[in-house]
């Protein structure tokens, strides 16, 4: 059965750090094309970031340059994004989402299998 199941999410502080974590099943991570979305309260679900298949090519969007990082771990079937100097407007439910086929992209659609959402709350 081809899932994926977020964690790592939580409460932290403004200016800390998370590391969220993708487990895939039924499936190489290395093999198709992993991204993270999150949502917020009454806003449309965003694009975090992407990392390619096979060669592992990763995009980010301009707004999430410099304090997101995307990797994986193919043994463990696993993609990982590490947040650094969270912000408040940084808290949503953050989801990972695998394309069925092609390359790095950030538009939902593309995307055929998700993850339940793990959240993601940045306050002092």
């Amino acid at each position: 059965q081809v899932q994926l199941v977020e964690s790592g999410g939580g409460l932290v502080q403004p200016g800390g750090s998370l590391r969220l974590s993708c487990a895939a099943s039924g499936f190489t991570v290395d093999s198709y094309t992993i991204a993270w979305f999150r949502q917020a309260p009454g806003k449309e679900r965003e694009g975090v970031s992407c990392i390619r298949s096979g060669n592992g090519g990763t995009y980010y969007p301009d707004s999430m340059k410099g304090r997101f990082t995307i990797s994986r771990d193919n043994v463990n079937y696993t993609v990982y994004l590490q947040m650094n100097s969270l912000k408040p407007e940084d808290t949503a439910v953050y989801y990972c989402a695998k394309r069925s086929l092609g390359g790095c992209s950030l538009r939902p659609l593309y995307f055929d299998v998700w993850g339940q959402g793990t959240q993601v709350t940045v306050s002092a």
